[in-house]
C-alpha cells in the first residue's frame, strides 16, 4: 500500500511537471544590445511573467541609465506588453494565437559599456494558476487541490497529444505531397533526358549521312 502510494505521488510529480511551462533564469545584458526569449505556448493559454535588474550592491538604488524596456509580442508580431526604461516589471495575458511568443530586453548605450543581470521568469498554463487562491476561494483541502491539479494536469497532456498527432498529420501530409511531387519530376525529367538523346542521335545520324559516312 505504501509503495502504491508512493508511485501515485511520483506519477503525479511526473505529469505537473511535464504539463507546466516554466522558465526562471538570470542573464546578462549588454547596454546597447537586445537579447530575446521564445516561450512557446498555446492558445487560451494563460501566461505571466516577471522581470528585474539585480542590484550591483543590495541597498542602493540604480542609477538613472539602468533601465531597460521589455517587449512581448505573439507569433503573428501583436504587442502583449510594452514597458519603457524600467526597473522592474511583469505582465499576464491570456493568449490568442498558438506559436512562439518572444519577450525582448533592450538597455539604452552608455559610454562605457556595461552589463546588466538581469533575472527573469516566464510561466505558462497549469504553471500560471494561482493554486493558492483557488484553495482560499473554495475552502478545499489538500487531497482536492491535489486531484483538481492532476485533473488539469491530465487536461493539458491530452490536448498536447491531439496537437501532436495534428502536427504528425501536418508532416505526413507534407511528405507525401512532396513525393508524390518528387515522382512527377523525377519522371518528366526522365523524358526531356530521352528526348534530348534521341535528338542528338538524330542530329549525328543527318551528320553522317551529308557526309555520307554511312
Amino acid at each position: 500500500m505504501h509503495r502504491s502510494s508512493i508511485t501515485i505521488t511520483m506519477m503525479v510529480t511526473l505529469i505537473l511537471g511535464f504539463a507546466s511551462l516554466v522558465k526562471a533564469m538570470r542573464f546578462d545584458l549588454e547596454t546597447g544590445a537586445t537579447k530575446c526569449i521564445t516561450e512557446d505556448i498555446k492558445i487560451n493559454a494563460m501566461t505571466i511573467g516577471k522581470y528585474n535588474i539585480v542590484k550591483p550592491v543590495e541597498g542602493f538604488p540604480l542609477s538613472a541609465e539602468d533601465r531597460i524596456t521589455v517587449r512581448v509580442t505573439s507569433p503573428l508580431g501583436n504587442n502583449y506588453h510594452y514597458a519603457d526604461r524600467k526597473e522592474s516589471g511583469n505582465f499576464a495575458f491570456t493568449t490568442g494565437e498558438a506559436g512562439d511568443y518572444m519577450a525582448c530586453f533592450w538597455a539604452a548605450k552608455q559610454s562605457p559599456d556595461k552589463s546588466l543581470s538581469i533575472n527573469f521568469e516566464w510561466k505558462s498554463g497549469l504553471a500560471a494558476k494561482d493554486w493558492s487562491k483557488v484553495a482560499k476561494k473554495g475552502q478545499v483541502e489538500m487531497m482536492e487541490l491535489e486531484l483538481k491539479k492532476l485533473y488539469d494536469s491530465v487536461t493539458m497532456v491530452h490536448e498536447e497529444m491531439f496537437n501532436l498527432r495534428a502536427r504528425e498529420e501536418m508532416m505526413q501530409h507534407l511528405i507525401r505531397s512532396t513525393n508524390a511531387k518528387m515522382a512527377t519530376f523525377s519522371f518528366f525529367s526522365l523524358i526531356i533526358c530521352l528526348s534530348v538523346a534521341a535528338m542528338q542521335l538524330w542530329h549525328l545520324k543527318a551528320f553522317f549521312q551529308r557526309k555520307k559516312l554511312i
